[in-house]
């Protein structure tokens, strides 16, 4: 890995690159530390354990914390693309035809899914300020009033923007997916805060058995090396189905193949699981100072809290049912099988077309259900073990956290890689 970057990092293009994209993430966390005005950010201490205070803090890498511009990062916008790919699905016609209109298409829809993502942003910014400064007692907000929360939706709206555009610039200029690198970078600054905070925590309340406590952090540091294994071995994992063309010769047929992984749908799934568990929380937040004490808002609070057992199976539901829905997104058999119909090749004993689709279906759904239990398991482990020994949050979140950042970087690393071929062979035909 460190002989990769170090021999991608020669070429000037890929150094820019890099800086480029650094420089971008240096400005996100820059901007994670201004807090809103008019906003008390230190009465948000006594909601460190609030499941949807947890979420949003995790994806905007502890902006949340200090009640910052970037507040929401970009959980609006994953939200709008979620809603816009399942209204793709023959709900809504003209998205439909958008998404089979190649590039042009694909424009159309980023487009509504901004404006989707500003609509969600402000009723989401509403809906935190709301619920948030009636949870600390009208401690958040210094002058609750209607103009109040109307600056404030209108700053953390004009911030999740902002944020999306530097996601945009890291995506065309720098190196990975954007929106993924964003949340990356949140994630991994917070790291060091939450392993102190941990100790620090065990520390405290361990007594005379300071040494078990060290053994339990130790235990828990293990525990997390032994799943990031696990997350690389899985995101590694492939099942290469071989692929013969009838215009090539014997040599060329017994090398080509089709790489299916494991887990098509990468980091996803745990993204979009995680963001849809946030909305309902955010619209909750409205009747919070009224109905706190109500039946119905108790059990719908109970049923979107990771930190319940049934908001934790409730994750768990979302994330499989994410795997099959993205990963068939990913791959798409139909075009699979039609492109290599119109390349002359097959898999050997399946005839082309619908049979060939046929088969990559229930192929796809096989390793798409390891995928999906393998995601759910990382995901829920932490939220279990956090529950049962009463473990602060970030290590309830850890799951989500481990599978986001190690995802996030093993395709960026491929990219990197990808580009050091390119420039290898620019360099050969130059």
């Amino acid at each position: 890995m460190f002989k990769t970057i170090k021999d991608a990092l020669r070429d000037k293009e890929i150094r820019s690159r890099v800086l480029f994209t650094l420089g971008i993430l240096i400005l996100f966390r820059l901007g994670a530390h201004i807090t809103v005005p008019g906003v008390n950010a230190s009465a948000l201490g006594n909601l460190a354990s609030s499941g949807l205070f947890g979420l949003l803090n995790t994806f905007g890498g502890g902006a949340l914390s200090s009640y910052s511009i970037f507040a929401l990062g970009v959980s609006p916008y994953i939200t709008a693309s979620i809603v816009i790919q399942l209204l793709q699905m023959d709900i809504i016609p003209i998205f439909t035809e958008w998404a089979d209109q190649g590039e042009v298409g694909r424009r159309k829809l980023n487009q509504a899914t901004r404006y989707l993502t500003i609509a969600l942003a402000f009723v989401q910014a509403i809906g935190i300020s709301y619920g948030f400064n009636a949870l600390t007692g009208a401690g958040l907000i210094n002058d609750p009033s209607s103009t109040t929360y109307l600056s404030i939706a209108l700053i953390l709206t004009a911030g999740t923007m902002l944020v999306l555009w530097l996601a945009e610039l890291i995506t065309v200029h720098g190196f990975g997916n954007g929106t993924s690198m964003i949340i990356f970078a949140g994630i991994v600054a917070r790291i060091p805060t939450d392993i102190a905070n941990f100790y620090s925590s065990e520390i405290r309340n361990a007594g005379d058995q300071v040494l078990q406590a060290i053994l339990f952090t130790v235990a828990v540091v293990l525990v997390l090396i032994l799943m990031i294994i696990i997350v690389i071995y899985m995101e590694n994992s492939r099942r290469k189905i071989p692929v013969q063309y009838s215009k090539r010769v014997s040599a060329s047929e017994q090398s080509a193949h089709i790489p299916l992984k494991v887990n098509s749908a990468g980091v996803i799934p745990v993204i979009f699981a995680s963001s849809f568990i946030m909305t309902p929380q955010t619209i909750l937040g409205f009747f919070a100072q009224n109905y706190s004490g109500a039946q119905w808002y108790k059990v719908l609070n109970s049923i979107f809290n990771l930190q319940e057992p049934i908001g934790a199976a409730l994750y768990l539901i979302l994330i499989v049912a994410f795997t099959y829905f993205y990963a068939f997104i990913q791959v798409n058999p139909e075009k699979v099988a039609e492109n290599l119909q119109k390349q002359s090749g097959y898999i050997p004993s399946v005839r082309p077309g619908k049979p060939t689709q046929d088969f990559l279906s229930k192929l796809l759904t096989r390793l798409s259900t390891v995928g999906a239990l393998y995601l759910g398991i990382i995901a829920i482990v932490p939220i279990v073990a956090s529950n049962l020994w009463n473990l602060p949050s970030s290590i309830a979140l850890s799951g989500t956290s481990l599978l986001i950042v190690v995802g996030v970087a093993l395709d960026t690393m491929r990219q990197l890689e990808g580009q050091a071929v390119k420039q290898s062979y620019k360099g050969f035909i130059q």
